[in-house]
């Protein structure tokens, strides 16, 4: 049988697209931090939806599972297969095309597999802003963004990917296309069949395009690097922020003096801030569509207001397009900086905004109680309540101790996030790491409900088994 449906396989892709050796196959199979490591029959690399809908329609009769996958740059391993070979894996990497850009509309519509950065790229040339912006973004795909609903550091001023899309195609497990590419702002006819498949992770079908919104570019941006007296200060300059210039806050990013300082290279450019006594600062940024002198002067009256309120005791203003990147790039080297501390445990995390200083007081001070070789590496998004809150060994060598201890630390901190009312996935999705506690942490209604959708729309189970649910 296996034989007979590899040759299928060839058939509609074409034999140069279905990878059959371990060293063709092997990129697809491990994850961005080397944690999972699955097997597959094939990696099938199809260039359009037909080509999809062929595809899982023979997975369907066959049996054979699925695992979809855009640029593996997935936290949770919810883009690779399990160890049984049973399956394949269909990499959208071909299905790259823009589609169509509709100024007057302001959306555009693209296939899954265009990367994220050159979506960016094609609303700039047209003089438009596609806001979605993460630190992944130079491999990240489109289809991978909708399918875990990214957020990343814009999403205070326009929202997650649900909130930037406004159709989708995808193919069904039986190979059924549908087309929802509607670039409507009000469709009320019935049930958003969008949502559901964003955030799904694939767990559904494989979405194989998308009509996102646009927004105008802003004529200025300004950026602040500033050391905040404590966390609770960040919350209050959060509010500070909002009613002196709410329209204009474009991201809001709290940051570890430890974390920042894992960025060394450039770090070491910002003299004391860097190394803020009280161990935080704020990456902040206004894009407005005033001049950038207008801009820059509201953000320095903030920081003048928020000096007077004893908030902050320090800033580091970009006086240049070029600053404004650097200060970005130390923020968005730091996941990739973590990799030198040896086995680092990640929670990506959302509390309400009001709760995040008593979380990050009471839960550091019960880890070190369960084990105080360890230091927390905390950075997120904490203008919309992510964090990413990290812990590592606190030296590499102790790498093994942090593991064997991976699952009271996950417990401990999870536990800490629902008693303030959280959640212990924002942005990252479930996949396979988070797949068993989800019961744990869901009413048994919720659980009976989603269910109830993957059975309903994936009878035979061959869409990423093992992976949500």
């Amino acid at each position: 049988m296996a034989n007979r449906f590899i040759e299928e396989c060839q058939k509609i892709v074409g034999t140069e697209y279905v990878y059959l050796s371990d060293a063709d196959k092997s990129p697809f199979l491990t994850d961005w931090n080397k944690r999972y490591t699955g097997d597959a029959l094939a990696v099938l690399r199809p260039k359009n939806t037909e080509e999809v809908a062929s595809l899982l329609a023979l997975c369907n009769a066959e049996n054979i599972a699925v695992v979809p996958q855009g640029g593996n740059t997935g936290l949770c391993g919810g883009a690779i297969p399990g160890k049984a070979s049973n399956s394949v894996v269909i990499s959208t990497s071909r299905l790259n095309k823009i589609r169509e850009l509709d100024l007057e509309n302001s959306t555009i519509t693209l296939e899954s597999g265009v990367i994220l950065a050159h979506a960016q790229e094609a609303a700039f040339n047209a003089g438009k802003l596609f806001p979605l912006s993460l630190a992944a973004e130079g491999s990240c795909t489109i289809g991978g963004n909708l399918s875990t609903n990214a957020g990343g550091v814009q999403v205070l001023r326009y929202g997650n990917m649900r909130d930037l899309s406004l159709g989708i195609e995808l193919v069904t497990p039986t190979g059924q296309i549908f087309n929802g590419l509607r670039g409507l702002r009000k469709d009320n006819t019935g049930y958003s069949l969008k949502d559901l498949y964003i955030g799904s992770e694939g767990s559904l079908g494989i979405i194989t395009a998308a009509t996102l919104k646009l927004y105008p570019l802003p004529k200025s941006k300004v950026t602040a690097l500033v050391a905040i007296k404590n966390v609770q200060s960040a919350i209050q300059f959060i509010d500070l922020s909002r009613e002196s210039c709410n329209a204009d806050l474009t991201a809001f990013e709290l940051i570890s003096t430890r974390a920042l300082n894992l960025v060394s290279k450039l770090a070491k450019n910002l003299g004391l801030i860097s190394n803020s006594q009280s161990g935080w600062v704020v990456l902040l940024e206004f894009s407005s569509m005033e001049e950038e002198g207008i801009n820059r002067s509201q953000l320095e009256s903030l920081l003048g207001k928020a000096l007077e309120a004893d908030l902050i005791s320090d800033a580091v203003l970009a006086n240049s397009i070029q600053q404004s990147k650097d200060l970005w790039s130390i923020r968005e080297g730091i996941p990739e900086a973590q990799f030198a501390l040896g086995t680092v445990i990640k929670h990506d995390i959302s509390l309400p905004i009001s709760q995040i200083a008593s979380f990050i007081e009471t839960t550091e001070t019960k880890l070190f109680e369960l084990w105080p070789n360890m230091n927390t590496i905390v950075f997120g998004h904490v203008g919309d309540g992510n964090l990413h809150y990290n812990l590592a060994p606190a030296s590499p060598d102790l790498s093994n101790e942090i593991e064997a201890r991976r699952q009271s630390i996950n417990q401990l901190v999870h536990d800490q996030v629902y008693s303030y009312s959280g959640s212990f996935s924002a942005e990252h999705g479930i996949g396979q790491s988070k797949r068993d506690e989800l019961p744990l942490r869901k009413s048994a209604v919720e659980m009976e409900l989603m269910r109830a959708i993957k059975h309903a729309l994936d009878p035979k189970n061959i869409m990423n088994p093992g992976k949500v649910l």
